[in-house]
């Protein structure tokens, strides 16, 4: 019966999860990563500096990274479903409120923490359900789930343009806000596990060696049993490792979609071929997921392993974007810096489930997003005071691309530490058999 439970997370109404997850990741994620489109158009109505408008975004990613635990905390004391329809009334309501654009500290107010808030509300229930229906598959259903931001960013980025030339860019706020009421319905076809469909393991997980819960196969068989937050995670250094290189990758991955825009301009692009740029980072972005989230499922692998090797790709392809002088360029460096973050972003979820086991990864995943959340509030400002200085937009990208080098070296350790762990393990299971009387060894072997 265990076997068949246990199989049965890895399909059916799993994947209407998966879809209500694909759309929840486009109203949010993709609404986050198109802003850059209003960008300009509030610096010049507020007649601000790029570092003061930033901070839009910034306090965006920050309060969604610091809401994470308490959305997490929510999940576990309420369900996903409930968390997620609040998540969709906030981030309406932060749209909504900033229509009426009263000045910078209101929109500091309003699209900044209202719309941060109502995407964390959504966004982590949203991701951590769809850990929780699929086992085996995870990846893939991590990767499909989180594809949703590119597919609908893909239509955003000219969409959201048209709005702004329509309606200006407090109408295309106030309809955006309309689009994301659509979370609610989502929301409530996230439907609860039940506790006949959770698998059952022998052995709790405080008992499970650091090294072998980051297994793919412990994690099949992972039960959820932890029914409060989880704080204890800090101890464990493989946690921390990993949650350093959250805070160094988010200080790189929110300055590019917030900068490309404005680079595109000074360098006397027209702005609908600016808002196709976009279209063409979300297509690429697509594909990397897939693709990556494919190959993962494969399990030929670490997914450690392949996280390091992608993010060393995207600090490449950053360094390599402000070389760009036309359109033409500027599309091939953003196609590539898109597909490697596509793939990024397809599989670090999975990592930390990985690193901490099912049982966990609620606690976990909030956890992590808010140690992260420091790196999003100081990355985008940073960039922002860097541009200021240099007067270019270029310099930016290469902070980031340094930033993204230095998160790849915690990676390395964080893999060195699980193979040293995992080999400890072995050597010591090794050990306890060779103490077993020859019998009783006889025995086993043959059970």
């Amino acid at each position: 019966m265990l076997g068949k439970e246990s199989n049965s997370l890895d399909g059916g109404y799993g994947w209407v999860v998966v879809v209500s997850a694909f759309v929840v990741m486009g109203l949010t994620a993709a609404v986050l990563k198109t802003f850059g489109l209003f960008f300009v158009e509030i610096q010049q109505h507020f007649d601000g500096l790029a570092s003061m408008t930033s901070w839009i975004t910034s306090i965006t990613i920050a309060i969604f990274h610091l809401g994470a635990p308490v959305a997490s905390s929510l999940c576990v004391k309420y369900t996903h479903r409930a968390v997620v329809i609040t998540g969709g009334v906030l981030a309406f309501s932060g749209m909504a409120l900033g229509f009426l654009g009263l000045d910078m500290v209101w929109m500091y107010a309003t699209t900044g923490f209202l719309q941060g808030l109502g995407i964390s509300f959504s966004w982590i229930p949203a991701i951590s359900i769809v850990s929780h229906y699929f086992s085996r598959k995870r990846a893939l259903a991590n990767a499909i789930a989180s594809a949703g931001e590119c597919a609908f960013a893909f239509t955003f980025g000219p969409f959201f343009q048209w709005l702004i030339g329509q309606y200006g860019w407090k109408g295309a706020l106030l309809i955006i806000g309309g689009l994301q009421l659509n979370i609610c319905v989502c929301g409530a076809l996230m439907r609860p596990l039940k506790s006949r469909y959770l698998p059952n393991t022998s052995c709790p997980d405080a008992e499970t060696p650091p090294g072998m819960r980051a297994s793919g196969r412990d994690n099949v068989n992972s039960p959820i049993t932890h029914k409060i937050f989880n704080w204890m995670l800090l101890r464990r250094l493989e946690f921390v490792l990993y949650a350093i290189f959250g805070i160094l990758a988010a200080m790189s991955f929110f300055v590019p979609p917030l900068f490309l825009v404005p680079l595109s301009y000074s360098l006397g692009i027209d702005e609908s071929w600016t808002a196709s740029l976009l279209s063409v980072l979300a297509l690429v972005d697509f594909a990397g997921r897939l693709l990556c989230g494919w190959y993962a499922n494969l399990h030929l692998t670490r997914t450690v392993h392949l996280l390091a090797m992608t993010i060393a790709l995207i600090s490449t392809s950053l360094m390599l974007l402000p070389l760009a002088n036309n359109f033409l360029s500027l599309a091939i460096f953003t196609g590539f810096y898109g597909f490697f973050f596509g793939t990024t972003v397809a599989i670090h979820i999975t990592v930390l489930a990985d690193v901490v086991g099912m049982s966990d990864f609620d606690s976990a995943l909030g956890l992590f997003m808010l140690i992260r959340s420091t790196g999003g509030f100081l990355g985008p400002p940073l960039a922002g005071l860097i541009v200021d200085m240099a007067g270019d937009y270029r310099a930016g990208f290469y902070m980031a691309g340094a930033i993204l080098i230095l998160s790849a070296v915690f990676l390395v350790i964080l893999d060195q530490l699980q193979q040293r762990q995992e080999k400890e393990n072995q050597n010591k299971t090794k050990s306890e058999k060779s103490m077993l009387p020859y019998p009783l060894l006889q025995n086993r072997r043959y059970q």
